[in-house]
């Protein structure tokens, strides 16, 4: 199994930073995708961002320019650089990752973090 435990959330003003991170840990053999997903009152939950093994990411059209996702392959974590953050940013924040475990690829979530932005 795979456990993630994620931390770096809390209460920003608008136009601050925070950064989020996320550890992998368990009986992973590889990690293939790794993600940041969040989902806001009343909304589904949404991609923000996501990295591959060959570190290829992606982002929201929302959060371009502003947040950089990255990872450390050798303890397993990724990080979400939000920068300029913004009040419609507000939301709890997941972690995703996609990874190899007893020879079978799983995803697994984080417990999520609450990202608040005041305006």
């Amino acid at each position: 199994q795979v456990q993630l435990v994620e931390s770096g959330g809390g209460l920003v003003q608008a136009g601050g930073s925070l950064r989020l991170s996320c550890a992998a840990s368990g009986s992973i053999f590889s990690i293939r995708t790794m993600a940041w997903y969040r989902q806001a009152p009343g909304n589904k939950r949404e991609l923000v961002a996501s990295i591959t093994s060959g570190s290829s990411t992606n982002y929201a059209d929302s959060v371009k320019g502003r947040f950089t996702i990255s990872r450390d392959n050798g303890k397993n974590t990724v990080f979400l650089q939000m920068n300029s953050l913004k009040p419609e940013d507000t939301a709890v924040y997941y972690c995703y990752v996609n990874a190899l475990v007893n020879a079978l690829w799983q995803g697994s979530w984080g417990q999520g973090t609450q990202v608040t932005v005041s305006s």
